[in-house]
Formats: C-alpha cells, sequence, structure tokens
C-alpha cells in the first residue's frame, strides 16, 4: 500500500505509551477539549501499545535508490545489503509489526480499514470510531458549523442513553452519516496517524470505482487533500494511488500539474509505464508475481511472449524495462516493485526505486548473514540511471502515449490483471461501507 523519500533512520521510544490520533488535531482539537475525564460521551483518543517512533535525519534528499553498485562492509546481513541498494517497504496490512520491520512508507486504503475494524486493539480504530462520528458534519464549510452539528446531534442524543436496548437504533438515526463520507474521513484518519508513524510519504487510496472518470478522481483527491489539510497534514508527505487506466493516468497528469502527488498502480504492460511516466506520475507500481502468475497459465500475451522468449522472468522484465525507460530519459517517475515472492525477486531487482516486500521475505533476509563473496546471491546493483543510459529502445516505444495507441498496446494479461486489480479494489470499498453501515455506535465514543 506506499513512497518514502530515501533518508536515514534511527528508532527511538516514544516518550508516552501513546500515539496522537489525528483527530485531536484540525476541528477535533476544540472537542476534545470540550469533554471532562469523567463526561460519559469523552473521547477515547488512547491508543492500546506502544510504538517504535521513527525519525528521519535532517539530511534526507529525494533522490531514488542509493547509487554504491556492490555490498559494502557494513551489512550485516542480507536485508542491510539489499537496503544499500533499494528502499524496502514491508507489506503488512495492519502496520503490526514496526519493532522488526519498522516502516519508511504506508498506504491507506479500503484494505487497510478492513484490517483495522477486524482487529479491535489496532492502533489505528480510534481513528476510525471518530470518523464514524463526525462524518455526518464533515462536510459543513466552517468549523463552528461543523461543531455546532456535532454538538446539536450529541444533545439529541443524550436523553436515550440510558436505554441501552435501543440507544443503538437511536444513534444511527440521529448521527449516521453516508457511508461515503465515513470511508473517506476514515482513510484520512487513519492516514493522518501514518504521516507521523514513517518518514515518508503516504499514499492514499482513491475509490477505484471512479477508476473510468477522469473528473471523478480528481475531484475525490481534492476532497482528500481538503480533509488532509484540515488535520494539518503536509501536503508533500501525500500520495494518491489510482489505478492505471487511461483515465487514471491523465488524472494523475491533470493532479501532477497542481502540485498533487500520484501514485498509479496495476501497471502490467511498458506502455502503461512508459504513459504514466509520460504523464508526470510521482510513483508506477509493477506487480512483479502476478504477471509471472498470469503467464504460467495464459499465453497469447506478446510482450510476456518475448521476455520467456529471451530467457527472462515477464515480471522482472517489465520493471527493468520500465526502470531504463524513466531513468534513460529523465522523468521524474519513481519505480516501486510489488508481489515480490522471494528473495531471488528481491535480489534481481536490485537498484529499483521501491520494493513492497513481504514479511516472510524481510525476515529471511534478517535471519541471513550477508557474505559478500557468496556465489549465489550477489549483491550487485542491477538497476541503476548510469546502466540505464546504455539500454536501447525501438521507435514504437518512444511514441507521445495516448488513448488510443495505449489501448492498442495493451496485451491480454495487462488488460485481464488491470480489470481484475480495479474489481479487487472495488469490491472492498464496497466491503468497507457495509460494515460501516453496520457499526454503530462507535464503541470509543
Amino acid at each position: 500500500s506506499t513512497l518514502a523519500k530515501k533518508m536515514p533512520l534511527s528508532l527511538q521510544s516514544p516518550p508516552s505509551p501513546t500515539l496522537s490520533a489525528s483527530i485531536q488535531k484540525g476541528r477535533w482539537k476544540t472537542v476534545a477539549a470540550g469533554f471532562s475525564v469523567a463526561s460519559p460521551l469523552a473521547v477515547n483518543f488512547s491508543l492500546r501499545r506502544s510504538i517504535p517512533r521513527i525519525h528521519a535525519s535532517a539530511s534526507s534528499s529525494s533522490s531514488s535508490s542509493p547509487s554504491s553498485s556492490s555490498l559494502g562492509a557494513g551489512e550485516n546481513n542480507e536485508l542491510d545489503a539489499v537496503s544499500a541498494f533499494s528502499e524496502i517497504v514491508p507489506d503488512t496490512v495492519v502496520f503490526d509489526d514496526f519493532e522488526r520491520f519498522p516502516p519508511t512508507a504506508a498506504t491507506v486504503s479500503s484494505s487497510l480499514l478492513l484490517g483495522i475494524c477486524g482487529l479491535p486493539d489496532t492502533i489505528f480504530r480510534n481513528a476510525v470510531d471518530m470518523a464514524l462520528a463526525d462524518a455526518s458534519c464533515a462536510g459543513l464549510d466552517t468549523t463552528e458549523s461543523r461543531l455546532s452539528c456535532f454538538f446539536n446531534k450529541v444533545d439529541l442524543l443524550i436523553p436515550y442513553l440510558s436505554f441501552l436496548a435501543i440507544g443503538s437504533f437511536f444513534c444511527s438515526e440521529l448521527l449516521s452519516p453516508n457511508t461515503d463520507e465515513r470511508t473517506v474521513q476514515a482513510i484520512v484518519n487513519v492516514g493522518g496517524d501514518l504521516v507521523k508513524l514513517v518518514p515518508g510519504r503516504v499514499s492514499t487510496e482513491v475509490d477505484a470505482r471512479l477508476s473510468y472518470d477522469t473528473n471523478a478522481i480528481i475531484r475525490k483527491v481534492h476532497d482528500l487533500l481538503r480533509l488532509y489539510n484540515e488535520i494539518d497534514v503536509p501536503h508533500d508527505r501525500l500520495l494518491f494511488k489510482i489505478p492505471a487506466t487511461w483515465q487514471g493516468i491523465e488524472a494523475a497528469r491533470l493532479l501532477e500539474s497542481e502540485g498533487i502527488q500520484t501514485h498509479l498502480t496495476f501497471v502490467y504492460s511498458f506502455a502503461q509505464a512508459a504513459a504514466a511516466a509520460q504523464a508526470g506520475a510521482s510513483v508506477i507500481q509493477i506487480f512483479v508475481g502476478r504477471l509471472r502468475d498470469w503467464a504460467r497459465n495464459h499465453s497469447g500475451d506478446t510482450e510476456i511472449e518475448a521476455a520467456i522468449k529471451s530467457g527472462e522472468d515477464p515480471g522482472l522484465a517489465l520493471v527493468k524495462r520500465s526502470y531504463n525507460y524513466i531513468h534513460k530519459y529523465g522523468y521524474k517517475s519513481r519505480l516501486m516493485a510489488a508481489a515480490v515472492r522471494n528473495k531471488q525477486d528481491l535480489f534481481n531487482l536490485l537498484g529499483v526505486d521501491y520494493v513492497i516486500a513481504p514479511l516472510k521475505v524481510l525476515q529471511s533476509l534478517k535471519d541471513s548473514p550477508a557474505i559478500p563473496d557468496d556465489e549465489k546471491y550477489s549483491f550487485v546493483r542491477k538497476l541503476s540511471p548510469d546502466t540505464a543510459t546504455h539500454y536501447n529502445f525501438t521507435n514504437k516505444e518512444l511514441i507521445k502515449w495516448d488513448q488510443l495507441s495505449l489501448a492498442s498496446a495493451m496485451g491480454p494479461a495487462s488488460v485481464e490483471l488491470l480489470s481484475a486489480g480495479v474489481e479487487g479494489y472495488a469490491n472492498q470499498a464496497r466491503r468497507v461501507e457495509e460494515l460501516f453501515g453496520k457499526i454503530w455506535p462507535p464503541p470509543n465514543v
């Protein structure tokens, strides 16, 4: 889920065992101050376990992965070794393993919200609970009107609180907002908390049901930015994750022209990657393992068949071509490799800007000492801006990509996998809305 600027990291324990939730800032600052500790309506902002806080040094920069070409002397294990070449982002749903693998970046998504709701003790549950309580008033224009809206609803609710058997009914009738508003507010609240936990950027999933409507994507991103602004999240800490349909790529182009950073996902073809780079997307995400899986069970995709004929894995080959295209021609985009299935995948991607790696792969790397002369795993950078300058592209690959050329260049693998990805994200969004429609009243409010 998204993403971090490369920066030296250090860990230290936070001064208290609680994390300040995003909703304590912005409009909720007054709400929190208005409740006494003894009040039956007091908002519970406490989070349930201590987690390490990650600090970035002042010497951080926005450059891509490190420029070293081989394993240095300071790496003690394989995880240290690969981290010297690429930014490694743990692939985890609810960020419940900060101690072993502190993330440098994060993604907030419908999948994350489902994970949070399935684990009541997760550190982000309060952020979701407050979204359920607040979203009905969130659309009002001013802080004062939102607060007045909330307290008016609470005043109406108070006479019924003693009737526990029917309290849930009255809560639902008096406070329940549109489920889309709840979902958007929950995503922003959790995203605001994640910004405090990671030194890099937080990628926010844009509703996948809008994937084929450029204007709707842009409106949704503007809505999300407005809510992030209300909890004082800097825009430069945010990415917006959009499926790489043509409409999504166009939305990314227009948003990037406004200075809004985008993260295009579900890229399964060179044409998508090149079009995304030309659009100026900040991050382009390729799913290595999913292309491999498709190739094992299907045929008829010329791009995949060309990779296999040359002795390359189709997913790794796409990352290689896309990386070299981006860096040879000076596009600002950074490439992210996801769906990495094993250590060898990661070793073959050394030098790519970002890698999302499963926890089991990271643990295996951490448990294995780095041996510079190991014949099986050579810790040598496979991708670099320097080597990209020597990579050759055909004239057909160097065109200015538009909707027609993109559609004609995408083979069956990219068409099917993009469609499946969009539908999967859309289904998760619907599941969150259905779940939020049943969770009332929020347990901590």
